[in-house]
């Protein structure tokens, strides 16, 4: 008998454990970087006010022909260094947070430099 109530607690602390994660993994959260200007200029205090976590998907809206988007390092996010990081070219792609700090850059010549740049952290 106390080996079948240790196995039912068992059974129910892997629910409570499946449940805490399935909600964890659908409250990821969308958003749409730069709302409906996009990816674009001035970037950079769109994340102001704005809670991040670990998971969260930032969509990039933006003319393909003209931008892009390089998730870079601090290093690469502070000199607008394009040489490293991941280049994301569709005009509409979806990147996921990773924790700490994300930075995001356009490889346009000029754009970084102009503006086109943003640093995130999420928890």
């Amino acid at each position: 008998m106390a080996q079948a109530r240790v196995s039912a607690r068992i059974n129910v602390m892997l629910l409570v454990f499946c449940v805490l994660i399935h909600y964890k993994i659908a409250s990821a959260t969308t958003y749409t970087v730069g709302d409906a200007a996009g990816w674009t200029f001035g970037i950079q205090s769109w994340p102001t006010g704005k809670q991040f976590h670990a998971g969260d998907i930032l969509v990039f809206k933006y003319n393909k022909n003209v931008h892009n988007v390089i998730v870079t390092d601090e290093n690469g996010f502070k000199a607008c260094n394009t040489a490293t990081g991941q280049k994301f070219i569709s005009g509409n792609d979806q990147i996921k947070l990773k924790k700490g700090q994300n930075y995001f850059i356009c490889s346009t010549p000029g754009h970084c430099a102009g503006g086109m740049k943003m640093a995130i952290s999420a928890a």
